[in-house]
């Protein structure tokens, strides 16, 4: 079993940075890649970023490209997702998974592939 939490959403006017975290107790996050998700109202929750277990191979969506980091620190047991240039769409609630693998170098973009969630944190960007 893995607890995920996550911290660092906010308010925030346009234009402004964010930090997420995501801290993973229970078992080694290392044995894990990572992923960042978001769910708008009224939407679907989607991908946002993604990082491999070895944390040398990473995704970002699209919408985020340029923008946004996602990186790892396995020996504090958490992932961080870098929020630059925020824009009012980018609000929405934040998600971290995590999805057992022993395979170092894979990343995985579905919600469906993630095996632990956290509750989430809000994002919210102000125009």
């Amino acid at each position: 079993q893995v607890q995920l939490v996550e911290s660092g959403g906010g308010l925030v006017q346009a234009g402004g940075s964010l930090r997420l975290s995501c801290t993973a107790s229970g078992r080694t996050s290392s044995s894990y890649a990572m992923g960042w998700f978001r769910q708008a109202p009224g939407k679907e929750r989607d991908v946002v970023a993604a990082i491999s277990r070895s944390g040398g191979s990473t995704y970002y969506a699209d919408s985020v490209k340029g923008r946004f980091t996602i990186s790892r620190d396995n020996a504090k047991n958490t992932v961080y997702l870098q929020m630059n240039t925020l824009k009012p769409e980018d609000t929405a609630v934040y998600y971290c998974a995590v999805h057992s693998t022993l395979v170092y170098s894979r990343i995985y973009y579905s919600e469906y592939e993630y095996d632990y969630w956290g509750l989430g944190t809000q994002v919210t960007v102000s125009s």
